[in-house]
């Protein structure tokens, strides 16, 4: 049954959650690793939603889910006005509708194919159009990413990383998707290459209309392309917001820690830095109460007992999960 949806969202998660069963040993009960939980959010074309937060944090857990990849463990995705079911394989039409750009140009890429089969083969696997038609739009999209038409017979490792991340793109726009999911895509790029790469995924965002789930760690780069941002610790949204919210205005103790470490060459942008104590937990045995109070140095009676939920913040539109924000400590 299709899902009531917004005109332009384009896809909508509600309380997603992924949990992973480890063993350990013959004798012992096997573990439960909660990477994700409580994931909401709703995307809309045309915008950017960037996810945040240290390794470990379940950025690259919630890509896979939302690619479908693996299953959820619980709650729902919506893709395009359809519910993606637990229990049964996603059909090939709604996996074309999203997409996936991965961190590695290198290791994303066939090196026994050529360019041109590279973008040709998702054609040839999911529609009937001839030889002649999928060379036709293969090409097409080489010139819309920046590649030249004699690229067309070269292998990958003939390009420069650069290169080999546009080729991913335009791989991953060739069944016209509506949804891009971009895993740290600028990460292993020079920062000269990495500013062109970004201002073609926003070229490309205005002429398709895509809505991008960008994942990343830095920060610097989720200012220049995010609409919202998710700010994510030990597997749990703390803070969601637009962009300006999260980056002006940062409420959860954890995003104000993170900006503060962002280095900038804008005086007027700088803030002291916040060094927090002790280590990112482990996912198997994570805190009581709020997973980040043993390292914030706001935490109070409620955090070592409860988990504060992702609400409305005082004063703001952003949602943050803080007790010392609802409670206007902050």
């Amino acid at each position: 049954m299709n899902a009531p949806v917004s005109p332009n969202v384009v896809l909508e998660a509600q309380h997603l959650a992924r949990h992973y069963s480890l063993k350990r040993g013959m004798f012992a009960e096997p573990a439960t690793v909660r990477a994700l939980s409580e994931a909401s959010f709703k995307l809309s074309a045309g915008k950017t939603l960037a996810v945040v937060g240290e390794s470990g944090c379940g950025k690259s857990t919630l890509a896979r889910l939302v690619t479908m990849i693996e299953p959820p463990t619980a709650g729902e995705l919506i893709i395009d006005g359809k519910q993606v079911h637990h229990t049964e394989a996603p059909s090939h039409e709604l996996r074309r509708k999203v997409q996936i750009v991965f961190q590695d140009p290198y290791g994303s890429l066939n090196p026994r194919q050529k360019v041109g089969t590279i973008l040709e083969e998702p054609l040839r696997l999911n529609t009937s159009l001839s030889a002649s038609e999928r060379q036709q739009k293969a090409r097409a999209m080489m010139e819309k990413v920046g590649l030249r038409p004699e690229h067309y017979d070269r292998y990958p490792h003939m390009f420069s990383g650069g290169q080999r991340q546009r080729i991913a793109i335009a791989r991953a726009l060739m069944l016209n998707p509506k949804i891009l999911v971009l895993d740290e895509p600028v990460s292993a790029l020079d920062v000269s290459i990495q500013a062109q790469v970004l201002n073609l995924l926003m070229d490309l965002q205005q002429e398709f209309g895509l809505a991008y789930l960008f994942i990343s760690h830095d920060l610097s780069v989720v200012r220049h392309i995010a609409d919202e941002v998710m700010v994510m610790y030990l597997g749990r949204p703390v803070e969601f917001g637009t962009a300006d919210e999260i980056f002006n205005t940062p409420r959860h103790p954890y995003t104000r820690a993170l900006l503060s470490a962002t280095p900038t060459t804008e005086p007027e942008k700088r803030r002291e830095r916040i060094r927090l104590t002790g280590e990112l937990p482990s996912p198997l045995r994570p805190p009581r109460g709020c997973a980040f109070h043993p390292r914030c140095p706001f935490a109070y009676e409620p955090c070592d007992v409860d988990q504060p939920k992702l609400l409305q913040a005082p004063g703001g539109n952003a949602k943050v999960a803080c007790f010392a924000v609802q409670g206007e400590l902050l």
